[in-house]
């Protein structure tokens, strides 16, 4: 009987101490129920925490007007942050900014948008699961991705449909996997891509709308 009594317990032990850790890893999440605004010129270290929206910001699904997680102003940096899901509309960055490290595991409505002209560059991370485009582009604007993977999109990159300025696209040294539709798409005759040192696989046409394309040292496999 006690050598019964003595197993129960230590499978209630073990039950109790699986739930704790469980319940520990969940609460580790912060939930942002209003946009992280990083103002002009400063930086948000995220130190590797994972961010997951509230609903005041949006379900993380296509529809339109949802709200950011992160607006960065000119000249802001956001490092080192995991966005989990819900991620809304991700990140905003109004002028030049610099996203680093950033993870995306579940892309929301965008992982990123550029909302006014400047030079934005993300480097490092990863995005994946975006229903439609990872990244989206509001404005006459520089954009370099350095050493990032993207994978499971409709598009990597998409100009704002209908839009003439001219976007400058830099890819360096990324892996870019399962585009349903291209990695950049644009219906601008101005702007142009840059793409070397790139590893990709079934990304579609790879190239749409785009009439200014530069490669090297690209392997497709």
């Amino acid at each position: 009987m006690k050598k019964w009594a003595s197993l129960l317990l230590a499978l209630v032990m073990g039950v109790s101490v699986f739930s704790l850790s469980t319940s520990t890893a969940s609460a580790a999440d912060t939930v942002l129920h209003e946009t992280v605004v990083v103002e002009a010129g400063q930086t948000f270290d995220g130190k590797g925490a994972r961010y997951i929206a509230g609903s005041e910001l949006g379900d993380g699904g296509q529809g339109e007007n949802q709200k950011p997680m992160f607006k960065l102003e000119e000249g802001a940096t956001l490092k080192n942050v995991v966005l989990g899901a819900p991620a809304a509309d991700g990140v905003h960055c109004y002028g030049d900014c610099l996203v680093e490290n950033v993870k995306w595991e579940d892309v929301g409505e965008d992982a990123l948008t550029v909302k006014e002209s400047g030079t934005v560059t993300v480097r490092g991370g990863f995005a994946k699961k975006a229903a439609d485009k990872i990244f989206q582009i509001n404005a006459p604007s520089t954009f370099r991705v350095l050493n990032f993977t993207a994978d499971d999109a409709g598009k990597m990159i998409r100009q704002n449909g209908g839009t003439t300025f001219k976007v400058s696209v830099f890819i360096d040294n990324c892996l870019i996997t399962n585009m349903d539709e291209a990695i950049f798409r644009t219906d601008s005759d101005t702007s142009e891509v840059t793409m070397t040192n790139t590893r990709y696989s079934n990304v579609g046409e790879k190239w749409i709308g785009v009439q200014h394309i530069t490669e090297y040292n690209n392997v497709e496999f």
